[in-house]
């Protein structure tokens, strides 16, 4: 039986995720000069590390998994799916590795090759071994238990919440700082053009040096805490699951913005952003989304475009945190690179995302 997945949007992503993070930093591109194919037949590599193998085996994982169950859940066999998958997974691996001759950074490796193509194997065994024990369907029941029917894009969304909050923030919570990207980009492209003065002068300006006050920051956090609850109740069914959801959204913010501070200054400092501001502002947006719990799921998608709305507005005034650029240096030129990159541009993108969710999912309970 088909079902709409929220699988299908994820396996995509995952294959974006895994596309940057082989291709990162996507700069220098020139023609290369050896025999394209030469790295398929080359010998083991004199010099390799754990992690490497780790991270090359393990990338693929979770696309080889999300592809099977996007098979699986739109009317495939399980064999099916992983078989999909593991070629798919395969396929896309020597893509990028053909493409990373033309990057000067990158050098091609068949070893990278056979560990995502077993990866990728691997993940879709582990879902083929899901659905074999039937826990697809135990997941289909729960889920039409607790979400209404057309919740796929509001599930993509909230499992990449965790991902958007990983990166280093200037407000705890406070993702979708995109203003300063934008200005950046724009200035790059009108720079030596008339453009470069008159209306396009704006985007040449340097961030905001006066830090938000303790009420714009405390309305930050809140909202940033509220928002994921709002999105959640735009596809769950009205009742006293709602309560769960959002206590489990709760504690997955702080669990997530925990790890970012863990990763970004070191375990011995995992709670420091855990101020009694930033602790009360969270247990504000917790309790106001539980007493919520009782409005329409047209309601919720409505609250959360003002939400997000007013999130952006205020996360795009707020300068960057002073251990920001410290933060940023240790993403940046440490084992984690890829990765920082693809978890930036989820924080940036994420609120603007699920303002355009919500705002369908409005428009769409208001048609019916």
């Amino acid at each position: 039986m088909k079902h709409r997945s929220a699988a299908v949007p994820m396996s995509l992503l995952a294959a974006a995720v895994v596309v940057y993070a082989s291709l990162y930093p996507f700069e220098g591109w020139r023609w290369p000069q050896a025999n394209w194919w030469s790295f398929v037949m080359a010998p083991w590599p004199r010099y390799w590390t754990g992690f490497d193998v780790a991270f090359n085996l393990v990338g693929y994982m979770p696309l080889g998994l999300l592809v099977c169950f996007a098979a699986v859940r739109s009317g495939g066999s399980p064999f099916g799916g992983w078989l999909l998958a593991a070629v798919a997974g395969s396929a896309l691996s020597m893509l990028l590795e053909l493409l990373q001759n033309f990057l000067p950074s990158r050098v091609p490796s068949n070893v990278d090759w056979a560990l995502n193509t077993v990866g990728a194997a691997l993940g879709a065994t582990l879902a083929a071994v899901v659905f074999r024990l039937g826990g697809a369907t135990r997941w289909q029941s729960w889920r039409d238990r607790w979400f209404l029917a057309q919740s796929s894009g509001g599930l993509t969304l909230l499992l990449l919440w965790p991902l958007a909050l990983l990166f280093p923030l200037p407000v705890p919570l406070g993702v979708g700082q995109l203003a300063d990207r934008l200005r950046e980009i724009v200035s790059d492209w009108v720079a030596g053009t008339p453009l470069q003065t008159g209306w396009a002068a704006w985007f040449a300006h340097d961030a905001p040096a006066t830090p938000l006050v303790s009420s714009a920051e405390f309305g930050v956090v809140v909202i940033g805490q509220l928002l994921p609850c709002l999105v959640l109740y735009a596809i769950s069914r009205p009742g006293w699951r709602r309560v769960v959801l959002a206590l489990g959204a709760a504690l997955l913010g702080l669990a997530a913005t925990t790890l970012s501070t863990a990763l970004n200054f070191g375990p011995e400092h995992a709670l420091t952003w855990l101020t009694p501001l930033t602790l009360a502002a969270w247990g504000t947006g917790t309790l106001l989304a539980v007493l919520l719990w009782w409005i329409s799921s047209r309601a919720a998608a409505a609250l959360g475009l003002v939400a997000a709305t007013a999130l952006v507005g205020w996360i795009n005034q707020a300068p960057p945190d002073p251990y920001f650029a410290q933060s940023l240096a240790a993403w940046e030129q440490g084992r984690f690179v890829q990765f920082h990159g693809a978890a930036q541009w989820v924080g940036w993108l994420w609120p603007y995302a699920a303002m355009l969710h919500v705002w369908v999912m409005a428009v769409a309970r208001f048609k019916r």
